[in-house]
């Protein structure tokens, strides 16, 4: 999605170079592409996919913690008894 976001702006930017200028039209996308994957590159940016797997298994590890959580509390109150 926000790939399509960004060739779409590059396209747009690209389409104001008029079309004799061809040569130059394309090195600008080029250079514009390369620069903008550099900047991402540098964010340390993760995929959704792997966005939806840790959430997955946050879920899976908070509900074991609740879990635990809970039979800690039946035998705290086993041992007060």
């Amino acid at each position: 999605m926000l790939k399509d976001k960004i060739n779409h702006v590059i396209s747009d930017f690209a389409d104001l170079i008029p079309e004799d200028m061809q040569q130059i039209k394309q090195d600008m996308e080029r250079n514009l592409r390369a620069s903008i994957n550099a900047h991402f590159s540098k964010l340390d940016l993760v995929t959704r996919e792997e966005f939806d797997i840790q959430t997955r298994l946050l879920q899976r590890t908070r509900a074991q913690l609740d879990e635990l959580q809970s039979k800690l509390n039946e035998l705290e109150k086993q041992t007060d008894a």
